[in-house]
């Protein structure tokens, strides 16, 4: 089933696009592959709640100046919502808390990721991600490239929130007198806020329901056992199974999409392809993570892309580990997974 787009005209830069009543379209350029994110501004009764924030860069910092002097019709920022801890969602929230003089509203577990990121040094990240990574096979030039830049998450969150407020699973938003009911994506993140408003079937899904791409499932130094493929599934599921098939879909890349079950249902999918293609891999030989990248992968990665591609590879092989599907085995200092 093809997915339905009801809006094919951008957003400029430093403008707003009303997409249904009460909530408005921003876009943020990124200087990365991915060249983009969405941003919401919802409609309060007494101003505007913004969602997600923008990577923490003065390019972000002077269309948010703009916006704030030209888009808000005079209103004040009420609050500012952060699905999750990436930097290009989290990363100008601090700055809007402090410029705007308004709470900021998370998961704790998002929070805590964040903080515990931050209070790292760059030389305990860059020996934390080379003793991970080359305990999975990426070693030589490509690890000192991949794990030799430090602590550039820091870089780019500008600066972290004090103390934000707290929401999770169960719990809903009141903005301009309708709830929004809170759905915690997992996987992609550890806490990931998705909003959702029953009265016009409408979600902000943030990274967790992406309409051409799947979010990145990426197994960090500090969990090496994590499964987040199986955790991205059971938490899609819930989504899928809760809301109606006619939500429009508010994706934090590309564009707005109706769809919702079969989107899930394809990415449901992909990540079972993929495990499949892993294993077969592995019954052939044993591999490391580093040798499963060209069968996951179909094109050449660029430094930051070999980084999110490993933390998948390992992702996909925890998940059969866990699964009985494969067996591990350390050999010379590096995991080998064999079917």
């Amino acid at each position: 089933m093809s997915l339905d787009y009801p809006f094919t005209e951008l957003p400029l830069a430093g403008q707003r696009f009303k997409v249904v009543e009460g909530v408005f379209w921003l876009r943020f350029p990124l200087p990365f592959a991915l060249d983009h994110i969405n941003l919401w501004l919802l409609e309060d009764t007494h101003g505007w709640v913004i969602l997600d924030t923008g990577l923490g860069v003065r390019r972000s910092r002077e269309i948010w100046q703009q916006l704030l002097a030209e888009q808000l019709d005079g209103k004040p920022v009420t609050r500012v919502i952060v699905t999750h801890y990436h930097p290009d969602h989290l990363g100008m929230a601090g700055w809007l808390e402090q410029h705007c003089g308004v709470p900021v509203t998370m998961s704790r577990g998002e929070w805590q990721l964040a903080d515990s990121i931050c209070t790292a040094t760059d030389a305990q990240t860059i020996e934390r991600f080379k003793a991970f990574l080359s305990s999975h096979g990426l070693l030589g030039d490509d690890l000192n490239k991949v794990a030799g830049k430090g602590n550039g998450f820091r870089r780019v969150v500008m600066p972290l929130p004090t103390s934000p407020d707290f929401i999770g699973e169960g719990d809903s938003l009141l903005i301009k007198g309708e709830p929004w009911q809170v759905y915690i994506g997992r996987g992609h993140s550890p806490e990931h806020l998705c909003l959702y408003r029953e009265t016009d079937h409408v979600l902000l899904s943030g990274d967790q329901v992406l309409p051409t791409i799947s979010s990145n499932l990426m197994v960090r130094p500090t969990e090496p056992e994590a499964n987040p493929v199986r955790a991205f599934v059971d938490s899609l599921t819930v989504i899928r199974d809760a809301l109606p098939k006619d939500t429009l879909v508010l994706p934090a890349h590309g564009l707005p999409f109706r769809g919702l079950h079969a989107r899930i249902n394809t990415l449901v999918d992909h990540h079972a392809q993929q495990l499949e293609q892993v294993q077969a891999a592995c019954q052939q030989q044993p591999h490391n993570a580093h040798d499963m990248l060209p069968v996951m992968f179909k094109r050449e990665l660029d430094v930051q892309q070999m980084m999110f591609a490993m933390g998948e590879s390992i992702a996909h092989l925890n998940c059969l580990l866990e699964q009985g599907r494969v067996q591990r085995e350390e050999r010379n200092g590096i995991w080998y997974f064999a079917a």
